[in-house]
């Protein structure tokens, strides 16, 4: 089995369409008449949630007429959230099929078919041409991929130029083992996660300029220290990011919170513009 494989039925429901439609009834929303907030709850699947979402795309300075891609979109929020924002088209990819369909059934639902669409592909090898897209970003997904010179070779390939690259991922803070499972792993077989300087040397390499850097450890401590006081409380609302997790879910929240207060790793945003 390759790694992507492995990566794939890692985040495989099995019934994740039904799932969620559930939960969206449980939580009081018809699912006929949805707009893409009410699916905030369970479609940013990253660190943060929604509001991280809003404050890192505010970086990205994308318009209207231009043309995204998000590379491993998974159910489809963040591309919603920019195309509904930004009027502009976004084209999601994503390894996990059932990611894919799902992302393009909820797209529908939501009445945004006609400015978002979706594949399965890899981050490294991108199905797009020379110079397809003005802008490109990844929420969370470059601890599953190994070779980050080929990522960002292949993301400065399909972006013109000055195009820009956000990238919002757990990146490694200091040594020591990671405790699992976490959210994008069960086992250190399939988590690649590298330090911000890995990073940028890989993009100055594929001939990106960093813009802006910001670390967001203290941020993410809070926001899963909140989710288990929430969870305490009353147990998990029907919508949520329990459900893309499974039912390891608990154990993958408490282990990356230990993983952030040991500072082995830490949410990372990086800004990156395509020279030339």
């Amino acid at each position: 089995m390759t790694v992507e494989t492995s990566v794939a039925q890692h985040y495989r429901h099995g019934s994740l369409e039904r799932a969620i439609l559930l939960a969206l009834e449980a939580s009081g929303k018809d699912p006929a008449q949805l707009t893409p907030a009410d699916l905030a709850p369970i479609d940013e699947f990253h660190i943060g949630g929604r509001p991280a979402t809003v404050e890192f795309m505010a970086q990205l300075g994308i318009e209207p007429d231009m043309r995204v891609l998000d590379i491993g979109c998974g159910i489809g929020g963040a591309s919603r959230h920019v195309a509904q924002t930004y009027g502009c088209q976004v084209e999601g990819i994503d390894l996990t099929a059932e990611y894919v369909e799902v992302a393009a059934l909820l797209a529908k639902r939501v009445g945004l078919s006609e400015s978002v669409s979706y594949r399965q592909a890899s981050a490294v090898d991108l199905p797009f041409e020379v110079g397809t897209f003005d802008r490109a970003y990844m929420l969370h997904v470059g601890m599953n991929i190994a070779d980050k010179r080929r990522l960002m070779a292949g993301v400065a390939r399909v972006l013109k130029p000055g195009g820009v690259f956000g990238i919002y991922d757990v990146m490694r803070e200091a040594d020591g083992d990671l405790v699992f499972p976490l959210p994008w792993a069960s086992d250190p077989a399939f988590s690649f996660v590298d330090s911000a300087e890995r990073y940028r040397t890989c993009l100055s390499e594929a001939g990106f300029a960093v813009e802006r850097e910001r670390n967001r450890r203290d941020f993410a401590i809070e926001f899963f220290r909140q989710m288990q006081e929430k969870a305490a409380a009353g147990g998990p609302p029907p919508l949520g990011l329990h459900i893309l997790m499974g039912e390891t879910a608990p154990q993958k929240v408490a282990n990356i919170l230990v993983n952030l207060k040991a500072g082995r790793i830490a949410p990372v945003e990086i800004v990156g513009r395509k020279r030339g």
